[in-house]
């Protein structure tokens, strides 16, 4: 189009205006949308968001703006948290009733009049089961349910916010447990809400087996404990995911969690040695085990002393059966006898030595065979052990050209480059 002396220039809100007006001739009505959140954001109760569609390599196919105003928002986002139990964040997949709006200054943006929850939960539950499948697949599902918690278990790497009630009420309930049990505690921080959860958590678990490795001939920890606050309504989608699951089902220490919720169990926990709801039934498991401890000593003891005091009253009624029958022979009996009776206490008292030494021994066992499982063993025997994005590396496949892997030695690790 040429300008010419007769034609009449628009203003930019002019053209804005009529591109306002086509789009609500071209789309008068609501359309519901299938999109995946990008990113997620609320301002002064209106939520906005970014909202894309991926093809099968991860590439972006469309992307789009949308707001959801406060009116409309803070009833569809309680509705959605009440059916999925937690927020929407970004990665989840959504359906959308939108309509088409423009505005001049502002541009172009979809409108959210409602949400579906019910197709998020179905996405959440498909996920869900995919990452369970990969697990089962790769046979490391049960993999830390393997390791056994130590009947002396009281040296314990915490995974938690500093600053969360949970680890608080944690700390309390081991401290100030009946039996005056001593537990060493390490806090390893990390943010256990929102989109961080899952490189944070992993970074934590880094820490612990750097700390493990850096002590070598010693065992610093005797099991990790992950533990958060907040019920049926906490976000909880971090705890769902692949790479935490392998890394925690991959760990050379028994991983206790206690993340707080009241639905059914994450990933996280499916995977973990030991899962219970909260950081205080954590802490009461721990403190359980330790007295179920000290009670099978304080009975194996018993058992002993009993049978020292039976053997004792029956030779004393032998000893007395003797006295009565006052024949001539009854002093030499009753000498030798005593003399038996002195024998057999001191036999008894070197057996219950020996007995209460087995018993502190098969305790000591079941402590070694725990450490022979630990990782640092087999390293020292000449094996290796080689780790991609701290996950350990099973198979050739797993990993491409030019990935970088950690190498692990008993007596230090090395970066080493993948070449075809």
């Amino acid at each position: 189009m040429i300008l010419t002396d007769d034609t009449q220039p628009m203003t930019l809100s002019m053209l804005n205006g009529l591109v306002r007006e086509t789009i609500s001739l071209a789309l008068p009505e609501a359309y519901w949308v299938q999109a995946e959140l990008a990113g997620i954001r609320e301002s002064r109760g209106h939520c906005y968001m970014e909202l894309i569609e991926k093809v099968d390599d991860g590439s972006i196919l469309a992307q789009a703006r949308a707001c959801c105003w406060k009116n409309t928002w803070s009833g569809v986002s309680r509705r959605f948290m009440e059916t999925t139990q937690s927020p929407l964040s970004a990665g989840m997949k959504v359906l959308l009733c939108v309509r088409a709006n423009f505005h001049e200054a502002f541009g172009f943006s979809w409108v959210v009049d409602d949400i579906d929850p019910n197709y998020t939960m179905g996405d959440m539950a498909r996920r869900r089961q995919e990452i369970i499948r990969i697990l089962t697949e790769e046979g490391v599902i049960d993999l830390n349910k393997q390791l056994a918690i130590s009947p002396f278990c009281k040296r314990i790497a915490v995974i938690s916010s500093p600053t969360a009630a949970g680890y608080g009420d944690f700390c309390n309930q081991l401290a100030d447990n009946a039996y005056g049990f001593q537990f060493e505690t390490q806090l390893f921080a990390a943010i256990m809400q929102g989109e961080q959860v899952e490189s944070s958590i992993i970074n934590a678990l880094n820490q612990i087996h750097r700390h493990q490795q850096a002590t070598a001939g010693q065992r610093p920890f005797d099991c990790v404990v992950i533990i958060r606050g907040g019920g049926s309504t906490a976000d909880l989608s971090g705890f769902d995911t692949l790479a935490l699951a392998e890394n925690v089902a991959n760990f050379s220490l028994p991983v206790i969690t206690g993340i707080g919720h009241d639905r059914d169990k994450s990933i996280l926990d499916i995977v973990a040695c030991v899962s219970v709801k909260t950081p205080t039934a954590v802490a009461e498991f721990l403190v359980s085990n330790l007295e179920n401890t000290m009670m099978r000593i304080d009975n194996l003891t018993d058992r002993i002393g009993k049978a020292i005091r039976q053997r004792i009253e029956h030779e004393r009624l032998l000893l007395q059966n003797v006295q009565q029958r006052g024949n001539a022979s009854v002093s030499i009996r009753i000498v030798r006898e005593e003399n038996k009776l002195k024998d057999y206490l001191t036999k008894t008292h070197n057996i219950a030595e020996r007995q209460i030494i087995i018993e502190n021994n098969k305790i000591k066992l079941i402590e070694q065979k725990i450490s022979a499982l630990d990782p640092q063993n087999i390293l020292k025997k000449g094996y290796t052990l080689t780790l991609h994005d701290g996950a350990a590396v099973t198979s050739p496949t797993e990993l491409h050209e030019s990935d970088e892997v950690t190498i692990m030695f008993a007596q230090g690790t090395v970066k080493a480059v993948v070449h075809s």
